[in-house]
């Protein structure tokens, strides 16, 4: 496995779409050096509510990582940067960049740098995945995704807790975004989360006024093994999270995803998801997943949609077809757009259903 380090393993066990091998390049100097990541084609079919249907190919997800590990006095010390192609900025559709995913640096129970969110590793332990790389954790604390991996994020754990830092969505805060978790894995293979997130909320959206409000989350799940089955439910509540989550007063997230409402008050966010993984052959692996948002208070004028509620689902296969090369076909709909109609990648989210084909190798 390549990352040995805590962090990467509960990240790369829970993230199905995320999982990679590794080859090791060997030592240098006291350092072991690795290399890895997948090369992915998919091709979509979308059929959305409004609109003409259409098909999009791309290898954009398509992922390079490099990691360096050494022990120095009695530390293990690893650093690790991973970058992809999917450069929402790029005009010319066949010249994509290559986009910083994570650069961070973990020593013992210590990880910093750029890397996934506090409420992303609550989270997706006791998820089952999806194919789907635009909100896959829908229902979740982690929510689309959208702020998944913050500027500068600093994980500290402790046994089965963790305690993270992480750059502040309000570019103004006096202090960072604030997530505490625990995980407890049982030893037949069941796994138990509960999490709480604080961050200071900009008011002002609608007001203009120059003021601040502190909201909390809570947020807990839990992943049962039945043998080749997994069962998993998440559920979270509270103030601050439309944030994270992208989903709020005025909707999905556009210019300014929401966490009060007009009168400059936090607004209350409130989501699930349940979901079922069977592993049906060696080979094959079956999913269905479901997952909702709901804003407490909605203003349907300044939103995409006259549904308070954002709700997804998704049913995939995946195929081992080789040990590192994997099929997969996923359906999938959502009922609100979750990009604005004037943002260049509103195909990718719309409201209606996608099918994906996609085929992986990994390395």
């Amino acid at each position: 496995m390549h990352i040995k380090s805590k962090l990467a393993a509960a990240v790369m066990a829970a993230s199905m779409a995320g999982q990679v091998s590794a080859v090791e390049l060997g030592e240098f100097n006291g350092t072991s050096f690795s290399i890895g990541g997948y090369v992915k084609a998919e091709g979509m079919f979308t059929q959305p509510d409004d609109g003409d249907n259409s098909f999009e190919g791309s290898v954009r997800q398509s992922r390079l990582n490099f990691a360096a590990k050494r022990d120095i006095e009695g530390h293990k010390v690893i650093g690790f940067i991973e970058g992809d192609f999917w450069n929402n900025n790029t005009e010319e559709e066949s010249s994509y960049a290559l986009r910083l995913r994570h650069a961070y640096i973990n020593v013992d129970n210590l990880t910093i740098g750029q890397t996934w969110n506090g409420q992303f590793l609550a989270s997706a332990p006791v998820d089952v995945g999806a194919i789907n790389f635009f909100g896959a954790g829908n229902g979740t604390f982690a929510g689309s995704g959208s702020e998944i991996r913050p500027d500068l994020v600093m994980h500290y754990t402790l046994g089965g807790a963790r305690f993270t830092l992480q750059d502040p969505y309000y570019d103004d805060a006096d202090f960072p975004d604030l997530v505490a978790a625990y995980t407890w894995r049982t030893e037949g293979g069941h796994i138990f989360n509960v999490a709480m997130s604080g961050r200071e909320v900009y008011t002002g959206v609608y007001t203009g006024e120059d003021d601040s409000d502190y909201g909390v989350a809570l947020a807990a799940g839990a992943k049962f093994k039945f043998g080749n089955t997994d069962v998993s439910i998440n559920g979270f509540s509270g103030k601050g999270a439309a944030a994270y989550t992208s989903w709020g007063y005025n909707g999905a997230k556009g210019p300014a995803t929401s966490d009060v409402n007009a009168e400059g008050e936090l607004i209350t966010v409130t989501g699930f998801s349940a979901g079922v993984a069977h592993q049906f052959t060696d080979k094959l692996k079956g999913i269905v997943r479901y997952g909702q948002v709901t804003a407490d208070e909605f203003d349907a004028a300044v939103a995409f949609t006259d549904d308070d509620t954002l709700k997804s689902t998704n049913v995939s296969l995946i195929y081992s077809y080789l040990p590192q090369l994997d099929l997969g076909i996923e359906w999938r709909d959502l009922n609100a757009a979750t990009r604005p109609p004037t943002s260049a990648s509103s195909s990718l989210r719309p409201a209606g259903t996608q099918v994906e084909l996609m085929a992986m190798y990994k390395f």
